[in-house]
């Protein structure tokens, strides 16, 4: 291929097609690349929560609540249906000292601007009335939502399109050169030349920098997801237990009253309601390379925390169940940065927050391109916080 585009995206999941979107709307010729469909990997097997509630107060919060924030729009402005909904969510607090730790979790996420509010035992039961009567209290977060994944990526790919974007598809990449001041892509069907490479791998994001000498700390952490019947509404919006945040960083000395198979599989309770009238069971999270079958130990925790907390569920079929690999970094946070191959960048790393975090992804990965300034100190973003250690 002669034509030398400004911008190839390597990944066409929720991050890549974002990232080729916001590019194309810029006023840049992008070009998305994939070796298989869009949202074939990472996006098409999440569950689509667009959280502020699971981040830590201060840069990770707002950081989110950015991303948030641009949902309504996208649902107007891209040529697909997203299924945007923000009804709020619920953390679920299982013992006094969760409740403790919750209410000043609550008082910090405040002073970031996020709207939480702890919910005492009759606020929390009138919310949810099918709840496990011993739950003694909740903490709501107000502007959570959810998206269909597969939905958004394919909304943010097919509108870039549409504005001018070429979409490779089914095109694996096979090497990496620079020649000059363009990047040559070696892909199954030819060469392809960009001025710039944006690396939104999700967890192939290492085999890709390694073709221009990049080592990049991303690795696959295994997630499971229980798919119901379509059945009753157990739950009006999304749930989950505040244990969720434990499991996710990994911090602090406080111990859930668990099972040894729960705790060993890394299993929280997470409930999703869907269009169609039936609901998704997670969350575990273990590292199994990139082993996607799904196990029956872990589905046996997933439905067992879910029976807990909604005792109801016992009598509700599970038809499926289905496993995904989250893009794991060592300090949970993505990389979305420049790196020291100059024109090369990362947008990779998000491990379950891909899908909410996908429009502020690509919209300050387009501005970066740009030379524009970033709307935050994006710092801790930064592929260099790798090399300082």
């Amino acid at each position: 291929m002669s034509k030398t585009f400004d911008v190839a995206v390597i990944g066409a999941g929720a991050v890549g097609s974002s990232v080729a979107y916001f590019n194309t709307k810029a006023g840049a010729d992008v070009v998305l690349i994939d070796a298989g469909e869009i949202a074939e990997g990472t996006s098409s097997k999440s569950d689509g929560n667009v959280l502020v509630c699971d981040k830590m107060p201060g840069f990770d919060a707002l950081f989110a609540k950015a991303s948030q924030d641009m949902f309504e729009g996208l649902s107007k402005e891209l040529d697909y249906e997203i299924e945007w909904r923000q009804k709020g969510s619920l953390y679920l607090l299982e013992t006094e000292e969760e409740i403790e730790i919750a209410k000043g979790f609550c008082e910090d996420m405040k002073k970031c601007g996020i709207q939480m509010r702890i919910l005492d035992k009759k606020e929390v039961h009138e919310d949810e009335p099918l709840l496990a009567e011993d739950v003694p209290a909740g903490l709501e977060t107000i502007s959570d939502g959810s998206v269909y994944p597969i939905g958004l990526a394919y909304g943010f790919a097919l509108t870039a399109e549409k504005k001018g974007a070429t979409l490779m598809l089914h095109n694996p990449v096979e090497g990496i050169e620079k020649d000059g001041d363009a990047f040559v892509i070696h892909t199954k069907d030819g060469d392809v030349l960009a001025k710039n490479v944006v690396n939104c791998g999700g967890v192939w994001a290492p085999v890709i920098g390694k073709m221009v000498g990049l080592e990049i700390p991303i690795s696959a952490r295994q997630g499971q997801i229980l798919v119901s019947e379509q059945t009753f509404q157990v739950a009006r919006r999304k749930v989950h237990e505040f244990g969720y945040m434990l499991t996710k960083f990994q911090s602090g000395t406080y111990q859930r009253p668990v099972s040894e198979k729960v705790e060993r599989n890394g299993v929280a309770f997470v409930f999703e309601p869907t269009a169609a009238g039936n609901f998704l069971i997670g969350s575990s999270r273990k590292f199994a390379g990139e082993d996607i079958r799904s196990d029956i130990e872990v589905m046996e925790a997933l439905a067992e925390r879910a029976v807990r907390f909604f005792p109801v569920m016992k009598n509700i079929k599970v038809i499926r169940s289905y496993s995904g690999l989250r893009p794991y970094t060592p300090d949970h946070m993505p990389i979305i940065s420049d790196t020291p191959v100059s024109g090369f960048y990362i947008a990779a790393g998000h491990e379950g927050d891909g899908i909410g975090l996908s429009p502020i992804t690509g919209k300050v990965m387009a501005d970066m391109i740009a030379g524009k300034e970033p709307f935050m100190n994006l710092e801790p973003l930064s592929y260099k916080r790798f090399l300082e250690n």
